[in-house]
């Protein structure tokens, strides 16, 4: 198993595993444990394909159950409760979700190719160069309409904050619309003209429109975020995304108004 794999493997228990410290699990996990392993199943080792779409359409399904906590069984601890992080920031709660993570899991175990495989020096050339561009960008957006302000901080709550981000948000994100979405498309469409722009386009929209019910604001902008994460991806492997999605939620958190002004 390539050293990334593991690596990520590794992250995802780590984060796991913190967030069931503070959380629970009840019975009815094991139907959702159960499916995902049948969605594995079908995807890595049938090459029939009624059977691995199949298996895809299943984890599909389980995945957007899970991403919206609609699966019943799990209890996700709320370690931040509505703090204000400055007077003029809206009140922000954070839970340390036990559901999201696993498709990260699933995503690792049953699709090895999302791990492309990139030379050190070309993920260092890529994530410098598309760390602070991405940042800029996205960050200069949101002072435009008026989301964000200038504020930097490190409030107490920032270590939990980063780790929670880090293991169980940014590459558990990174894992299903760059590698699984992304990956997929440019393998999938393979035969078509321009096929890995096309596919990050539209991995790059899915990420966004999975951020609409925050407002077409964030749909903007996370839609912008996913271009400079795919364009990571495509030329600096996952690592490259995942540390330029970071580094933006990073500076986000730290130097400008979070989540957003109060209104």
């Amino acid at each position: 198993m390539p050293a990334l794999r593991w690596s990520t493997l590794t992250l995802l228990t780590l984060g796991y595993c913190i967030a069931l410290v503070y959380g629970q699990l009840s019975t009815p996990v094991v139907v959702t444990f159960g499916l995902l392993i049948m969605a594995g199943i079908c995807v890595s080792h049938f090459t029939h394909l009624g059977v691995r779409t199949l298996g895809h359409v299943l984890f599909i399904s389980l995945a957007a159950g899970l991403a919206s906590h609609w699966l019943p069984g799990f209890f996700s601890a709320r370690v931040i409760t509505a703090v204000r992080f400055t007077p003029e920031a809206a009140p922000f709660s954070m839970y340390l979700n036990l559901d999201k993570p696993l498709i990260g899991v699933w995503v690792a175990l049953a699709c090895p190719w999302v791990f492309t495989a990139v030379a050190l020096r070309r993920a260092v050339i890529t994530t410098s160069v598309m760390l602070p561009v991405t940042t800029m960008l996205c960050l200069i957006t949101a002072l435009s309409m008026s989301l964000i302000g200038w504020t930097p901080k490190w409030p107490d709550q920032g270590g939990i904050w980063a780790l929670n981000n880090l293991l169980l948000v940014t590459l558990t994100e990174e894992l299903i619309f760059r590698g699984y979405l992304q990956g997929g498309l440019t393998r999938l469409l393979k035969r078509v003209p321009y096929h890995q722009t096309l596919a990050l386009l539209l991995a790059s929209l899915a990420f966004g429109l999975s951020h609409l019910g925050a407002g077409w604001q964030w749909a903007v902008l996370a839609g912008i975020a996913g271009l400079g994460y795919g364009i990571a991806y495509r030329f600096g492997g996952l690592a490259a995304a995942v540390i330029t999605h970071f580094g933006l939620n990073l500076a986000h958190f730290c130097l400008f108004t979070y989540p957003m002004f109060d209104r």
